[in-house]
């Protein structure tokens, strides 16, 4: 089977290779797979920016039909359609962290796409643990949206802190920010997006997602914004998903007195940040990582309720064999999501 492989440490180093079907453990089924989403973590990996154990598949939001079941596996049919919780793939399963389902925090953990060979292929073999059921009447393309999605479900629904009536600051328009900005339009909150003119079009996106409001940063001047948008008083809650540092001031300088901020982007640095004024304005600071299987089991239902819309989502679709066209669609924050499916 054909394979987007990381054959070795070092920016680049990514090639579409044939590489042997794997193997499937007695504990575990084979999924067939569907589509799997391009992440910022695979560019990451392409760029060497990210822990990786190469040779070693890529990719890790992915959705999948079972073609073969283990003896040892109960409750499975061929023929089902699941979404992947790629993120287990390794963990030790009894520390403090796994046993309260933390498994992000477990020190053994490693995540299919860059710990162990993911889904950019035909084939994966994992284990029932990791198995969601797409629920009926859910398309598969909608399965492989299901970890990003967790994510901004993670970041909104059990780590931000907001009450309806409140205005809302969204700091980088990637495809996270515009599935926070999906979940929190959800609960009715006046949203402020902001981003660079890097981000025209994902700026547009948010606009027709509905955003109250959207700031170029470089040309606009943000703080008369949030002061327009606020009456003077500031937003009450600010999510940083860029991974910018000047990002991460604006969003600490636009929060109001006992104000929210929620970490979601990464920088790879060590930033200088205005303490100052986190004491100050008593600002409550909160960072979030991944997600929890909990947040995948409601990430599940908000699917199956099929009230959350996420046909705008998925811009662009391509073979295998075009993932270098997707990768640098991404790069250059062209497209959301771009799936990419086996030939």
């Amino acid at each position: 089977m054909k394979a987007l492989i990381k054959y070795n440490k070092g920016s680049g180093n990514v090639e579409l290779r044939e590489t042997e079907e794997p193997t499937r453990a007695a504990n575990q089924v084979l999924l067939e797979i569907a589509h799997c989403g391009i992440c910022g973590t695979d560019l990451h990996v392409y760029h060497d920016t990210f822990r990786n154990y190469p040779p070693v598949i890529l990719g890790h939001e992915f959705s999948g039909r079972v073609v073969d079941v283990g003896s040892e596996v109960k409750d499975v049919q061929l023929g089902d359609t699941f979404s992947v919780l790629g993120a287990t793939a390794v963990q030790c399963g009894s520390c403090e962290y796994c046993e309260r389902g933390e498994f992000m925090f477990c020190a053994n953990r490693r995540g299919m796409g860059h710990g162990v060979n993911g889904a950019f292929t035909k084939y994966a073999a994992v284990r029932p643990d990791q198995l969601f059921k797409i629920p009926e009447g859910v398309s598969m393309e909608y399965g492989a949206l299901v970890e990003p999605l967790a994510v901004a479900v993670h970041v909104v629904e059990v780590v931000a802190s907001f009450r309806l009536g409140d205005v809302v600051l969204l700091s980088g328009p990637g495809p996270i920010g515009l599935l926070c900005l999906k979940m929190l339009l959800a609960h009715g909150l006046k949203v402020i997006v902001a981003g660079t003119s890097d981000d025209d079009s994902r700026l547009e996106m948010a606009r027709k997602y509905g955003a109250a409001r959207t700031v170029v940063v470089n040309q606009e001047n943000l703080a008369e914004v949030i002061a327009e948008e606020t009456d003077g008083q500031g937003v009450a809650l600010a999510i940083e998903t860029a991974g910018a540092e000047a990002s991460v001031q604006n969003c600490m300088q636009s929060l109001r007195p006992l104000g929210c901020y929620v970490q979601v982007g990464h920088f790879g640095r060590d930033l200088m940040l205005p303490w100052d004024l986190v004491a100050f304005r008593q600002l409550k600071i909160y960072g979030s990582v991944g997600y929890t299987k909990e947040t995948w089991r409601r990430t599940m239902q908000i699917l199956g309720q099929q009230t959350l819309d996420l046909s705008d989502v998925i811009t662009h679709r391509f073979p295998l064999s075009d993932w270098r066209k997707g990768f640098d669609l991404m790069e250059e924050k062209q497209a959301v999501k771009v799936l990419l499916s086996p030939e």
